[in-house]
């Protein structure tokens, strides 16, 4: 859950007018719903708000699903007519939901009645504030690294969680959380006037403006932010990662990721890395008309033997071709094998890149929704979750149609003794619909891809 901490600046800022309740003797406390680091670290938000990731929005259900950092997302109904839409503090047109960012913060203030929540405003973030004297651009970041500290002293500082940083940061930065700030200030240079510069999540997020403010406070004097920070960075440069982080942030939580030896077919036989792809120059080409779908954002991680200049050439190269996630991985070969990690010889097992993203929680893989939907079995139901408007034109044989705006109301007349496998044109609303049922107990699964059903019951699907 990357960056949960910007949003507090936001509730900070933030002030929405609210229905008061009548005056009773015993007062309830007021609901709201936040990541926790958020709401340890500041302000608690008004009654019946919520801050979290915006996920997406469905028109045709008029739901909205929001990411709070908990097991499951909250979903909420809105009315196209009546909702406030705010972005960087301007009202925008309701329409503004069709295209706002995935992962935007969000506050979005409620009411609820019967359990369920109805948006009344929806905040999207803006960018953060800050003294333009203290901000420092991509290209001045770019040639502090290529000087290198040694030529003109300065320390690169990731204010972002550790989670965050372990899975890359820009080359030489060094880590000293937001949160937390006064545990790691030992990590930053003695010389308090030598140039310190901050970045973190995007333009959007308060972490490095704030180390900023902290670092001042005790006595830094040349402090600078980089505020468009590692997703800008990643746009036009790779960023890196230790070993261990290799580790820890991918191969032990079974991230998928794409690795490639950037060495000699003969030094990659000799020993390599588990699961790497071994990319000799005279195949590099070829290999960049392989990559993953840019915008999937695989994390593609390269290294050669000692994380030098073939895998920093060859990274910026997979960063040419558009790739936005690309990782040097620092001591190349030996770094892994110092830090005590296993090697495998002989040619490497795969000969292709080949990169699978993560399925997002309870999603269904095609291939298996088409098994089920085609042949049924007495322990699953598929819930069509259109409009039935949609559904008129074609359904797949034996479903269900509960459309997902009416679904809450309607729990009672879907049997509980059965998988549940939603379903909608375009996985959206399928998705909200499968949170709801997961919410409510049951077993639960959806399908996220587009699918067109004809009259007969036959169906295609395109993967997302």
């Amino acid at each position: 859950m990357v960056r949960l901490i910007t949003l507090c600046a936001l509730l900070a800022s933030a002030q929405f007018a609210l229905a008061q309740a009548p005056a009773t003797p015993a007062a309830a406390k007021p609901k709201y719903i936040m990541p926790p680091v958020c709401t340890a670290a500041c302000h608690e938000p008004d009654a019946n708000q919520l801050g979290g990731y915006f996920e997406s929005a469905a028109f045709k259900s008029q739901g909205l699903q929001v990411d709070v950092g908990a097991a499951l997302p909250q979903i909420l109904r809105f009315d196209p007519k009546t909702l406030k839409v705010i972005d960087d503090g301007k009202p925008k047109p309701v329409d503004h939901l069709r295209e706002a960012r995935k992962r935007h913060e969000v506050i979005v203030t409620y009411t609820e009645v019967g359990g369920v929540k109805t948006a009344t405003e929806i905040h999207f973030k803006g960018p953060a504030k800050i003294d333009p004297d203290k901000l420092i651009d991509y290209a001045g970041v770019a040639k502090l690294l290529a000087r290198g500290p040694n030529d003109a002293p300065y320390t690169l500082v990731d204010s972002r969680p550790l989670p965050r940083f372990q899975e890359g940061t820009i080359p030489g930065a060094i880590h000293v959380p937001f949160i937390g700030f006064s545990k790691f200030t030992d990590r930053l240079p003695k010389d308090k006037a030598q140039l310190v510069v901050f970045f973190c999540g995007g333009i959007t997020c308060t972490l490095s403006p704030n180390s900023l403010k902290a670092a001042q406070k005790l006595g830094y004097t040349n402090v600078r932010v980089y505020r468009e920070g590692l997703p800008e960075w990643q746009t036009k440069n790779y960023a890196a990662l230790t070993p261990v982080f290799l580790k820890a942030a991918y191969v032990d939580k079974d991230i998928p990721h794409v690795l490639i030896d950037a060495r000699g077919a003969g030094d990659a036989t000799s020993g390599h890395i588990k699961g790497a792809v071994a990319v000799p120059a005279q195949q590099i080409k070829a290999m960049l008309k392989s990559l993953p779908e840019t915008k999937l954002k695989a994390p593609i991680v390269v290294y050669d033997g000692r994380g030098g200049e073939e895998a920093a050439a060859l990274a910026k190269a997979i960063v040419g071709a558009g790739q936005q996630n690309v990782l040097v991985l620092n001591g190349g070969m030996i770094g892994w094998q110092a830090a005590g990690y296993a090697i495998e010889s002989g040619s490497p097992a795969a000969t292709k890149v080949a990169y699978t993203p993560k399925p997002r929680a309870g999603s269904l893989p095609a291939p298996e929704f088409t098994t089920l939907a085609r042949n049924t079995p007495a322990d699953v139901m598929i819930l069509d979750v259109r409009n039935p408007d949609e559904a008129s034109a074609g359904m797949i044989k034996g479903a269900m149609l509960i459309p997902d705006e009416d679904l809450q109301a309607k729990l009672a007349e879907v049997p509980k003794d059965k998988r549940i496998v939603t379903h909608c044109a375009t996985g959206i609303r399928a998705e909200m619909a499968y949170h709801k049922l997961k919410a409510a107990g049951y077993n639960a699964a959806f399908l996220n891809a587009d699918i067109e059903i004809a009259k007969d019951g036959s169906f295609k699907l395109s993967p997302k």
